[in-house]
């Protein structure tokens, strides 16, 4: 399954990654790579809990990304 997730810096140099499909499922790493990594297993664990509470799963994403050159 495909989710959008964001990923900022915040001002202790922390990487916090956040997918909005799925309120508050949220994480963090030291570095970009480390948040992406902790943000899938975050995501894993939120859709898990999810089936196993028998509540709906948010559909994937499928989106393109263009780049604009001017």
């Amino acid at each position: 399954m495909w989710y959008r997730i964001l990923i900022e810096q915040d001002e202790n140099g922390m990487f916090v990654a956040e997918c909005p499909s799925l309120p508050g499922c949220i994480s963090q790493g030291r570095s970009r790579k480390e948040a992406l990594e902790n943000i899938q297993d975050a995501i894993k664990g939120y859709l898990e809990s999810l089936k196993k509470h028998n509540e709906p799963i948010p559909p994937s994403i499928k989106e393109e990304v263009v780049e604009v050159k001017i």
